[in-house]
C-alpha cells in the first residue's frame, strides 16, 4: 500500500539554521532516500520551496480565484514529502519515523486512496 509522508516544520527554524547544519540535514535526508530505495519503500520524494512561494486556488461557481501564500496561517508549514510503499500503517510509521527533517517538526503519514473509474466509463 502507498503512504504519503508529509514533512512539516516551522520554516523559521530552518531559516535560522547555520548553513553547515542545513547541509548536514540535507545530506542525511538524501542518504535516507537511498535507504528507502534499497529497502523497496521509495516511490518519490521532494523538498518544497517556502510556503511564501505557494499559491492557493479555489474554484467556486466555475470561477477560479488564486491567492498568494499557503492555504492557512499556521506555525508549521509543509516542507516536503516522501511517497512510500509499506505493508501496513505500522510499517509506514516506522519508515516515516526515520525521516531526518522530522526532527524539526513532524511527519503526517496518510494512506493513499487508489481511485478507480466506474465500470460504465471507458477511456479510449
Amino acid at each position: 500500500m502507498k503512504y504519503l509522508c508529509l514533512i512539516f516544520y516551522d520554516e523559521k527554524k530552518l531559516e535560522a539554521m547555520p548553513e553547515k547544519e542545513m547541509q548536514i540535514l540535507t545530506d542525511e535526508a538524501l542518504d535516507y532516500d537511498d535507504v528507502l530505495r534499497k529497502g523497496g519503500h521509495f516511490i518519490a520524494a521532494h523538498a518544497l520551496q517556502t510556503a511564501q512561494a505557494a499559491s492557493t486556488l479555489r474554484v467556486q461557481k466555475g470561477k477560479v480565484s488564486v491567492t498568494d501564500g499557503p492555504f492557512a496561517e499556521t506555525n508549521e508549514q509543509i516542507g516536503g514529502f516522501i511517497l512510500i510503499e509499506a505493508r501496513d500503517l505500522n510499517e509506514a510509521i516506522q519508515v516515516a519515523s526515520q525521516i531526518p527533517p522530522a526532527r524539526l517538526g513532524g511527519v503526517e503519514v496518510r494512506p493513499v486512496m487508489e481511485l478507480t473509474r466506474s465500470s460504465d466509463k471507458r477511456t479510449e
